[in-house]
Formats: structure tokens, C-alpha cells, sequence
């Protein structure tokens, strides 16, 4: 992965002024300013896990405990070396890795707020039997296309940078900028950007379809709203969060953005499909990011495609020797 500095990127033709997140709290022209460097990196997994039950806050004591483990469970250099061990190719060291270094203001044990249990619904039965079919073309056909393998693999689209705007292993960070007519939202992680227009103009027609959708946004008090719609459906849709899913053309997002202080934005947002047997909500919180942005200039898709797919030939053609 290259990165390089990054130095400009455009927005609608429109002067802007920009405001550090511990200026004033609203643009000149009276709209509530989430403008600035933010991130959203957080070790608080998006799903509660299994073993805490209904348990839905840590006390203090039980939340470092779980920031002990849980960097002990991710950390890049020890996984090196266990992958070293194995015989497997890895992946990145710690020095390339930001996962935050703490739990979420609130110390919930999940990024999902609502259902209460902190999980991710059920799929409906006609979606489970979707996704059980995804996994076992997978399972066969793992690299017949580039198609086969994951949005992320073939660099056209990460979490962060759609919504919702989940929260990645690395370059959780994300530059705001408003005008009156627009808010637009620059995720570091694949420079994906949403220009999000805030003058009450409609959605696009329904079969104009965008990776990231197409989101409209509107401002209720101090909350930025903005419902996004319009996603190319797509079972790898999440990024590393939710690899394998079921998406359908009816996939819905609403988030809401609130200044709740100077150094401080609140996320939420809800999924609504009808793949799910219920909506669900998450709830993060973004803090000032102090360093610069970077360009992400991912190049998977262009390199490591070829490789992928060349040694899942070379394992078939080997498979067919044997016998097997």
C-alpha cells in the first residue's frame, strides 16, 4: 500500500471556510459545524460478544481490562508470527494498524445499540438461504473472477467510506467540509468522498445505482441527518466488519451526526433491509484526528488480482493431477 500526503481534493464550486473542531460550533451561515479531521477508530467490536450476554456497559475496571485483551488479540506483530509459524503470507504489523486505543465513550460493549442485545438481526429465512448459498459458492468457487472476491481485495470499497461508516482495522479518519448547499465527507481509508447536497433535492431514480450510494442530508436542530439509498446490493458490502452478508436494492441508511462538544461528533446510524428481520442502529463516536490525512492509494486491484487468481489456478491444476 502506497501512501502519500495529501494535499487538496474538491468539493462544489463554493467558498467554504474551515474550522478546527475547537472553534465555534457553527458555520457563518448558522448551520451547526462538524467541520475538521475526525476519526472513529475504537476497539469496541461492532457486535457484542457472545460470551457477555446481556451485559450491555462495562464498569471502568472490566472496560481496561477488555482494551488489555483486546490489543493483545489484535496485534499485528504477534499475528505475524504466528502466520510466520504456519507457513501463511500475513499481513500488516502493527505500525500500519489503528485500531484506536480505548472502548467507546459510553464503555457499551457493542457498536450496535439497537436490538438491545448488541447483535446484528437475523437474516429473514429467504435471506439465510441466500447467504448459505453465498458462503458455499465461496467455498467452490473462491477465484473463478475478480467478481468472486471481496469489494475491499479489488480496492472499490472499504467500510469507512459508505454508510454505514463502520470502523476499520486502519485509517479510520475522515475530513468534513460544509457550504451552505453541501456536506461532504472524505474517507482516508480508499479517498472514497460523499458529496452530500443539504437543499432538499430528491433522491436519484431508483435504477441509478453507486457503490456508495446516494445519500441527501438535511439538518433537524443540531443533528446532521442523511439517508442514503441507491447501493449496488453486494454480499461483501461491509468491508472487514461484515465480509459475508445479504444485501438486497432496498438496503436503507440513516445516519445522524451531533456536535455533542468541541472535541467530540456522535454517530448513529440505522440499517434497514429486508433481508434483516429488524433494523439496526449503531452508535460511534468521533474524536479530533491530530495528524494529517493521507492519501490511501490502494493498489490490490490492480497487482495483487493477478496473483490471487494465478495461484487459485495453480491449486486447481495441481488438484486435477492428484486426482482430487
Amino acid at each position: 500500500m502506497k501512501r502519500t500526503q495529501l494535499t487538496h481534493f474538491v468539493v462544489p464550486a463554493i467558498a467554504f471556510v474551515m474550522a478546527g473542531p475547537a472553534l465555534a460550533q457553527k458555520t457563518p451561515w448558522g448551520d451547526p459545524d462538524l467541520q475538521g479531521k475526525w476519526s472513529n477508530a475504537t476497539l469496541t467490536p461492532l457486535q457484542r460478544p457472545a460470551e457477555l450476554g446481556d451485559k450491555q456497559f462495562f464498569t471502568e475496571e472490566e472496560a481496561k481490562v477488555y482494551v488489555r485483551q483486546r490489543v493483545a488479540a489484535t496485534s499485528g506483530d504477534e499475528n505475524i508470527e504466528a502466520d510466520r509459524s504456519a507457513g501463511n503470507v500475513g499481513s500488516y504489523n502493527d505500525a500500519w494498524m489503528d485500531r484506536g486505543n480505548d472502548v467507546v465513550p459510553t464503555r457499551r460493549t457493542s457498536l450496535i445499540v439497537e436490538p438491545a442485545n448488541g447483535r446484528v438481526p437475523p437474516f429473514t429465512a429467504a435471506a439465510q438461504s441466500e447467504y448459505e448459498r453465498n458462503i458455499a459458492h465461496a467455498a467452490e468457487h473462491p477465484a473463478d473472477t475478480p467478481e468472486d472476491r471481496y469489494l475491499t481485495e479489488r480496492c472499490i470499497g472499504f467500510g469507512g467510506g459508505h454508510a454505514p461508516m463502520l470502523p476499520e482495522p486502519y485509517n479510520n479518519n475522515y475530513y468534513i467540509v460544509q457550504t451552505p448547499e453541501y456536506v461532504t465527507i472524505m474517507a482516508e481509508l480508499n479517498h472514497e468522498v460523499r458529496i452530500i447536497p443539504i437543499d432538499g433535492r430528491p433522491h436519484l431514480p431508483a435504477n441509478v445505482r453507486q457503490w456508495t450510494g446516494d445519500s441527501r442530508g438535511r439538518f433537524e436542530g443540531d443533528t446532521l441527518v442523511v439517508e442514503t439509498t441507491n447501493q449496488i446490493p453486494h454480499r461483501h458490502y461491509y468491508g472487514v466488519q461484515m465480509l459475508n452478508s445479504v444485501m438486497s436494492d432496498q438496503f436503507r441508511v440513516v445516519e445522524r451526526f451531533t456536535r455533542t462538544g468541541p472535541d467530540q461528533i456522535r454517530y448513529r446510524a440505522t440499517v434497514t433491509d429486508p433481508v434483516f428481520t429488524a433494523p439496526w442502529t449503531v452508535e460511534i463516536f468521533m474524536h479530533p484526528q491530530r495528524g494529517e490525512l493521507v492519501e490511501f492509494a490502494c493498489h490490490e486491484g490492480n497487482y495483487g488480482m493477478s496473483g490471487i487468481l494465478s495461484a487459485v489456478r495453480e491449486e486447481e491444476r495441481r488438484a486435477k493431477e492428484s486426482g482430487r
